[in-house]
Formats: structure tokens, C-alpha cells, sequence
């Protein structure tokens, strides 16, 4: 039992001098008779910083390896919404391209990726993304789906095509963590 313990204890020891040791955070302290100064650098942290070549690509990955999503990625990135995309899901994203970006009025884009416009931004692309993995054909199945924003979008269905939230899903993507469902337009929440 006492062996236990000090093994438990060792373990303990080690994860916690790794950890401390792996703070991204540095802050540095420089004094003098009358002021003090303190400077903090802090590095993007979280799954989303990780590389990884060896897994099938997360749903980030694949949106950031996409010449029709960089606007896209510039918005989730100024929203600092890394992270939730490469959590383990399963997660359907509706990833509007740019062209569908372009096509809200002028000055739209540019006003969200400012940072005083944050919170705004991420509950537009929270309003992008449903818990699950579903194809475009099972998702004809379903009349509204809850996104992650705590709102519901309609899914409407017009001969072969599926609308959610008024965008039309143009090709689907599998991702590692689940599946990315590229979409016309950008959907907009109600409030």
C-alpha cells in the first residue's frame, strides 16, 4: 500500500513539474527605485495549436487547407474560435465560402473581424455549427436542428438539395472529428 502511494505521489510530482515547466505564459519583472514594470506574453494555447500529422484532419485543419474558406478562417480566428472546431465532436459544420462572405452588404466582413465586434462574430459562427455527424441525404430527415448558439435553423428540402437556414449545401466534407457541409450563403442568426 505505502508502495502505492509513493508511486501515486512520483506520478503526481512529475505531471505537475511538466506542466509548470510547459506554461506558455511568461511574465518578467524589472525594477527600479521608482517604477516597476511587468510585461506578459501570452501564446495561443489548446488543441487547435498541436501539430499533428499523423490523424485524419479535424475540421479546422481541413477548413484552413482551403482556398474557398479563408474568409472563413480569418472570421474564426478573430473570433478565437479555434479550439471548439477541433474538439472531439462529433460537430457538423455549415462553412460558407468566401464567395458566399462577399455577398453580404459592403463593409459587413470587415466590421465582424474587428475586435470590439468579438462576441458578435462568434454567436454568427456559432450559428454554423450542430452537434453530430450527419450526411446531407439523413439530414433530409430533419425539419430544424439546434446549433451551438442556443438557436434553431430550418432544414428545408427542394428536390435533391438541402437548405439549413436558407443556405443551400453545395458538397460535404468527412473531417476526423466529424463532418464539414459547405455551404452558398452565410446564415445569419435571428437576433
Amino acid at each position: 500500500m505505502k508502495t502505492n502511494l509513493n508511486i501515486l505521489f512520483t506520478v503526481l510530482l512529475v505531471v505537475f513539474f511538466f506542466n509548470c515547466k510547459n506554461n506558455k505564459e511568461t511574465s518578467v519583472e524589472t525594477s527600479t527605485n521608482t517604477t516597476t514594470t511587468t510585461t506578459s506574453t501570452v501564446e495561443k494555447q489548446g488543441q487547435a495549436f498541436i501539430a499533428d500529422d499523423g490523424s485524419t484532419p479535424n475540421i479546422l485543419q481541413i477548413a484552413i487547407g482551403s482556398k474557398d474558406h479563408t474568409t472563413l478562417v480569418a472570421a474564426v480566428q478573430a473570433a478565437e474560435l479555434e479550439n471548439a472546431l477541433v474538439n472531439a465532436g462529433p460537430l457538423m459544420v455549415f462553412a460558407p465560402t468566401n464567395e458566399a462572405f462577399a455577398a453580404l452588404p459592403a463593409g459587413t466582413v470587415e466590421n465582424l473581424l474587428k475586435p470590439e465586434n468579438k462576441a458578435t462574430l462568434a454567436h454568427i459562427l456559432l450559428n454554423h455549427v450542430t452537434p453530430g455527424n450527419y450526411s446531407k441525404d439523413f439530414l433530409k430527415k430533419f425539419k430544424k436542428l439546434g446549433q451551438a448558439n442556443n438557436q434553431n435553423v430550418t432544414v428545408e428540402v427542394i428536390g435533391d438539395d438541402v437548405f439549413v437556414g436558407g443556405a443551400k449545401i453545395i458538397a460535404s466534407v468527412s473531417a476526423g472529428n466529424g463532418i464539414i457541409h459547405v455551404v452558398d450563403k452565410v446564415i445569419l442568426p435571428e437576433n
